[in-house]
Parts: structure tokens; sequence; C-alpha cells
């Protein structure tokens, strides 16, 4: 499916009594996404005309889904901002305010409604009806991933784009709600690859490692922040290559495929989290990928 841009039409004002009056020039958006459904990332291009020299390098102040959003320079007076649209995500119209100097707009994000398709799988027990013993164990992995979540940096650790961390397709889809031993569990947050156990597996972007141990349900397990909120976890890995706390570049080997955690079989788990939403790493790739 094709990138799909979009000139939103949103209301623009400055200011009551800030010696400015209003002017739809002040703030241009232009919006770029594979589809504005659950589970997309939605690219927002912003042009500011600025009031003052000052305001020309400050950035504009984005907030949707009730998270504050940062943005990065794309050049003078160009913005980019990622919204991710998280797999539960209601369909309709949502508010996404911007403020730039004494300007504010306002956009109406319309996301349009997606079923996702069931899967039924048979996996070891433990994994669908964990033991007593490994109740501490999947609370430490939760309270670690939180904090990962919380530890972004500030900054964009990337600037080339975005690649497959190996070269096989996709063969599981992302929101595919699981049933696992005859059991309804979370929906499938990532894409699934079908890569032979051994596979090579390489960062799919630059970013510094948070997370590089095993976890319980998704075994050996990488979190990559990319900076600005936009993380990258790959799963079930057999092998390392790199350790917590470290700076990786763009195609970098991070470690081999596996069979560790939770699985029917050797494969790469590839999630995506954007703002604090669960993006398909498809859309990713299709908004920031070598291609775009």
């Amino acid at each position: 499916m094709g990138i799909k841009a979009l000139t939103l039409a949103g209301a623009v004002a400055v200011s009551a009594g800030l010696g400015a009056a209003a002017d739809p020039a002040l703030i241009g958006v232009e919006v770029s996404a594979r589809a504005v459904q659950p589970g997309e990332l939605v690219v927002m291009t912003i042009s500011t005309k600025p009031i003052s020299p000052a305001t020309d390098t400050t950035a504009p102040r984005v907030r949707a889904f009730d998270h504050d959003l940062p943005a990065f320079a794309l050049g003078p007076s160009r913005w980019r901002v990622l919204i991710g649209l998280d797999l539960d995500v209601k369909a309709g119209s949502h508010m996404v305010t911007i403020d730039a100097g004494r300007a504010h707009r306002t956009e109406a994000l319309l996301v349009r409604p997606k079923r996702f398709p069931t899967r039924r799988l048979t996996v070891d027990p433990g994994f669908v009806t964990p033991p007593p013993e490994a109740a501490d164990r999947i609370a430490g992995d939760a309270r670690l991933l939180a904090r990962a979540w919380e530890s972004s940096a500030h900054e964009r650790l990337w600037s080339e784009p975005f690649a497959r961390p190996v070269r096989e397709v996709a063969n599981s889809a992302f929101g595919t709600r699981s049933i696992f031993n005859g059991l309804p569990r979370n929906a499938h947050g990532g894409a699934d690859f079908l890569s032979p156990a051994g596979t090579a597996i390489r960062a799919p972007n630059a970013g510094r490692v948070l997370i590089a141990r095993d976890l319980y349900y998704s075994g050996n397990t990488i979190v990559i922040d990319h900076g600005l909120g936009l993380f990258s976890t790959l799963a079930h890995l057999s092998a390392f290559d790199v350790h917590e706390g470290d700076t990786v570049t763009r195609l970098q080997p991070l470690g081999r495929v596996g069979a560790t955690g939770r699985v029917t079989g050797p494969h790469l788990h590839w999630a995506i989290r954007a703002g604090g939403a669960r993006v398909d790493p498809l859309s990713l790739l299709a908004v920031l990928g070598a291609g775009n």
C-alpha cells in the first residue's frame, strides 16, 4: 500500500493580546502515513513562520493522545513529529494540538477502524499459565520494560532511513489477536519474520541498547532506544552480539535468530513503540524506510 500524503484542515489562531494578528500561514501541516488506522505510524511535518527571529529555532510543542510528542528539526522552520496510533486506539476524530511561539493550531486526525485477524497457537503450557515460582520474574521483566519506555534520549539518535533487521519477509501479521492453547491473550504487538535459526540480526537504525537479556515471555531480548520516544524490540534471539549500554549503528550485528521464550519455532519478533504506542514495524518502514 502506498504512502498517503494528507493536508489537514485545522484551526489556526494566535493567542489574543500578544500583539499579533491571526495568520493561517504561521503553522503549516502535512501528514504522511501508510494508513490512518490503529497500529500505524503517522509522520507529521510542520512548517512555521516565525513571529520573531527568536522563535525560528524553537521546536513546536505537539500533543496528541494525551502525550507530549517531541519534534525534531528538518531545516530552518521545518520540523517533524512521529505520532503512533496504538493498537487499541478508538476509531474516530482525535485532536492534535501544535504550539509554535504565540501561534496555535489544532488538527483533527481521523482514525479509521481496522479489524485484526485471530491466530491459534499451541505452546509450552508454562508460557500460557505460568507456574507460581515465575511470578516474581515476570513482574521484574514488566518493571524493567516500563523503566526502559521512560528512558528515551531527548534527541534523535538516528539520521538514516530504517532498515529490515533480517532479509526474510514478515509471516505473522501485527495486531493479530492470539489464542494460546485455547486461551485468549494479548494482541500480537510486533511482526514475526520466519528466519532460520542462526540468521544474523542487524540494527534497524542507530540507537542505544537499553536491554540485552533473557526475559520470560520474549526470551533473549534486545531493546534499542532510537531517541525521542522511538524504540525497537527484537526478541527470541539465540545469542547476543551487543551489551546493555552499547551504542549501535544502522545495520550493526545485534545477535542471531533463535527460539527462546514463548515460541513455536525459530523466528525474529520485531516490535516498535512510538510515543508510547505499539506500532507495526512495516508501517515504520513504509514511512521512514529506505524507499521514503
